[in-house]
């Protein structure tokens, strides 16, 4: 039996199993690194309706569009982890291109995540492959986790990137608990910020480059 089905199971069979639930408490703190410049710059706090794009939990519909009614929201809780993911690809954390800056904000509810760091996945017919396999798989397990279960705001989940430190996907129902402003937020590249990011970047092994 393959460990990450390419068909979820339906939303009544996941009802019928129902969700592990991860509490994420108001006042918790989140990371997120944000690009203020490139092709598609955003703000701190905008949940990403185009989709679905080559990321792991996007529960948009196909095709890939603007899609008003879902939004994401990819997040850590904290800077190594955040910089593990959002500088995957290349492995390089620039600190110009795309005009990269950090955000640390408290959402002001508890937000309520199906777990998929323990047991669950597995009794849900996957395993924890589901943070690691192919991404078009995953979308699908991710669209049907948001069909099946009204109540979660997004996913609790590991990091494949950096030593299964915890992520958070968050879907537009978590909107409401954004804060008016962050706790924290700064360019990469400001003094205040440069020393955490190098020191981070050697842990994880990715470059540094102006």
């Amino acid at each position: 039996m393959p460990k990450l089905p390419h068909r979820p199971p339906s939303v009544e069979e996941l009802q019928n199993i129902g969700p592990d639930i991860y509490e994420f408490f108001e006042g918790e703190s989140l990371l997120r690194i944000y690009s203020r410049g490139g092709d598609y710059p955003c703000e701190w706090d905008s949940y990403r309706r185009f989709g679905p794009v080559n990321a792991r939990f996007d529960h948009h519909p196909e095709p890939s569009q603007v899609h008003p009614e879902h939004g994401i929201y990819y997040a850590a809780l904290e800077l190594s982890t955040c910089l593990a993911e959002t500088f995957q690809d290349t492995r390089t954390i620039s600190l110009s291109r795309r005009a990269p800056w950090l955000a640390v904000f408290a959402p002001t509810r508890a937000l309520r995540l199906l777990d998929l760091t323990g047991s669950w996945p597995t009794r849900a017919g996957a395993s924890m492959k589901i943070n690691t396999g192919p991404r078009p798989i995953t979308r699908a397990w991710s669209r049907q986790f948001y069909e099946a279960f009204p109540e979660i705001d997004g996913l609790y989940y590991p990091s494949s990137m950096y030593a299964n430190q915890p992520c958070i996907a968050l879907y537009e129902r978590a909107e409401a608990a954004m804060p008016t402003e962050p706790q924290f937020i700064r360019a990469l590249n400001q003094p205040e910020l440069l020393g955490d990011v190098k020191r981070s970047a050697m842990a994880i092994g990715y470059r540094v480059v102006p």
